[in-house]
């Protein structure tokens, strides 16, 4: 399970890279394996709906086991799929890059999910941080 330590190191270190690619105002959520929120960290600015998107990808992502850019291409390849998902997460899920399964040892112990930019840079945000807590981050960024 993924500790608070953890997450707030996530969650500032999503901020930190996002300030260092002069990101647009981001805003973090960082869950437990059980889908409670650990940490949510929304940088002055950020968008009204930028919590709920945030959590949504980190939550579909804890969901199904992959990342938010996996959820996202499932759904682009196969629409009942991605309609099936949303009735049975209850509109929860939100499909696009950004949110980021946490790793330690090969388990998942969490997710962050990330909103506020375009869905690249929120992903791209988490996977470093993710990497600089010395955790794994799935996608790893590499491919």
């Amino acid at each position: 399970m993924i500790t608070l330590d953890q997450a707030i190191q996530i969650a500032s270190g999503t901020l930190a890279r996002g300030r260092e690619q002069q990101a647009k105002p981001l805003t973090v959520v960082v869950l437990d394996t059980g889908g409670h929120v650990v940490v949510t960290h929304r940088e002055d600015r950020s968008g009204i709906l930028r919590v709920q998107i945030a959590t949504g990808k980190a939550w579909g992502a804890l969901g199904m086991g992959v990342s938010s850019r996996e959820l996202a291409r499932r759904a682009a390849n196969n629409p009942p799929f991605a309609a099936a998902m949303s009735a049975a997460s209850e509109g929860r899920m939100i499909p696009v890059p950004g949110g980021v399964l946490i790793r330690s040892g090969g388990d998942i112990i969490g997710a962050v999910g990330v909103s506020g930019d375009t869905s690249e840079v929120d992903e791209a945000c988490a996977i470093a941080a993710v990497r600089a807590a010395g955790l794994e981050p799935e996608p790893s960024g590499d491919e």
